[in-house]
């Protein structure tokens, strides 16, 4: 019986000692792995840039008005628009239309369009300046504000589409899921409703009435990223069970 006990005993610990080895041996490998496959570190690295990244983007999105003339490669157009596409939608509807600008010879006519439009409001708002400074004035504000942007996407719902009660939250929601997106890959947007006005986008780009336009934004490099505006503190803006 002694003698049954003292060879379970060794065998006992022969084992431990090979199970030592063996975990050893699985550590040794996967750290020579690593440093032998240095993709698998730089594959993880990039995922926690990336989930940091999103926070960077959230908080450094903002509404630009001045931008230089560098031109936009169709891929970043369309990477920015495909963010869009991932936005919610009531029941997957997807009610959108993303009308992209690039015709020169067209921002030009939205940005006349614009000029009359403020010309038409001159008289009802007296002023010391003559109609011509006026024009003028205008004329320089747009042309080195929104309209120095190389491109304009007017974001658009179908009012055809299954549930259009519910296009007036999907647009926004696509609005803004590509502002940050153009964020992210450097670009300037501004959400645009009345300084450049439905009619003139109807008129001027022929959008046909079965669409609702959202809003429109140029797209481009910012001259300068404009610094972020006060924020109300958030404590203020939440409340929990009960307002």
């Amino acid at each position: 019986m002694k003698v049954k006990n003292q060879i379970l005993r060794a065998l006992f610990l022969i084992l431990s000692i090979s199970l030592a080895i063996s975990a050893v041996n699985a550590q040794t490998e996967s750290t020579e792995s690593s440093k032998s496959n240095p993709k698998q570190e730089v594959k993880k690295t990039n995922n926690n840039a990336q989930m940091s990244d999103i926070w960077y983007v959230i908080h450094n999105r903002r509404s630009v008005r001045s931008f230089k003339p560098d031109p936009i490669p169709d891929p970043k157009i369309k990477k920015i628009i495909d963010a869009a596409r991932m936005a919610p939608t009531s029941g997957n509807q997807q009610p959108w239309k993303f009308l992209v600008i690039r015709d020169k010879k067209l921002i030009n006519q939205m940005m006349e369009a614009c000029v009359n439009e403020s010309l038409s409001r001159y008289g009802a708002n007296p002023s010391s300046e003559t109609k011509e400074q006026y024009e003028q004035k205008v004329r320089k504000a747009l042309s080195t504000g929104y309209f120095s942007a190389p491109v304009f996407i007017v974001v658009l719902t179908d009012n055809n589409s299954k549930y259009p009660d519910y296009n007036h939250w999907d647009g926004p929601l696509a609005a803004g899921y590509m502002m940050l997106a153009a964020r992210a890959l450097g670009y300037g947007t501004v959400f645009i409703t009345d300084a450049i006005s439905e009619s003139v986008t109807k008129e001027v780009l022929q959008i046909p009435d079965n669409y609702t336009r959202v809003c429109i934004t140029p797209l481009g490099v910012p001259v300068k990223w404009p610094a972020t505006p006060p924020k109300k503190n958030l404590n203020e803006m939440i409340s929990y069970d009960k307002l």
